[in-house]
């Protein structure tokens, strides 16, 4: 096979802001194709997004249950938040954790990041582990509710491998931290 057939590049032709909102924008992009055919995509804008396992000193982790509009249901998560511009993700991750949960980490480590639905969306979140933490009080923002809830590392890993977690960075972050937790003896 030539090093031609193999090129999967697509090559931006022409791009479009199609819609925009407080924080997420839509545009739509021509495209031309390795085949030299053009095509469109649409692609969500995302700023990016962080995600906080935090991990008790007794295995516990720290999540928090809210409603979620776009499935319209409760979810059961790790805490989460979006960076604001020009925000380093790790400070994201430790004024989500305040803000959401009441909680402060004396040490924040840098575990990945994922891309949340590269089919449609530059969105990438960035995880974290929050360990040696204190509680103090949260302060949600106006519009956010949620309920924080302990759970047991092995309780969680469970609802994951059951299929009752369905939040993608929550099930990420429980089994890294439970693949960390292995590791480490």
């Amino acid at each position: 096979m030539s090093d031609e057939a193999c090129k999967l590049e697509e090559s931006i032709l022409s791009s479009a802001v199609a819609w925009r909102g407080s924080f997420l924008s839509a545009d739509e992009i021509t495209v031309k194709l390795p085949n030299g055919k053009e095509a469109t995509r649409d692609v969500i804008r995302h700023p990016g997004a962080v995600g906080i396992v935090a991990l008790t000193d007794d295995s516990q982790i720290v999540l928090v249950r809210q409603y979620r509009i776009a499935l319209e249901r409760e979810t059961l998560e790790i805490p989460a938040g979006k960076i604001d511009t020009g925000e380093d993700p790790a400070l994201t991750a430790a004024r989500e954790l305040k803000e959401e949960c009441g909680v402060v980490a004396n040490k924040m480590s840098y575990l990945t990041s994922i891309a949340t639905s590269v089919g449609f969306s530059d969105e990438l979140l960035h995880l974290y582990m929050a360990t040696d933490l204190h509680f103090e009080m949260s302060e949600p923002d106006e519009d956010e509710f949620v309920i924080l809830e302990l759970m047991p590392l092995e309780e969680l890993i469970e609802l994951v491998l059951d299929g009752q977690i369905e939040d993608s960075k929550t099930i990420i972050g429980a089994l890294l931290c439970d693949a960390i937790a292995h590791r480490l003896g």
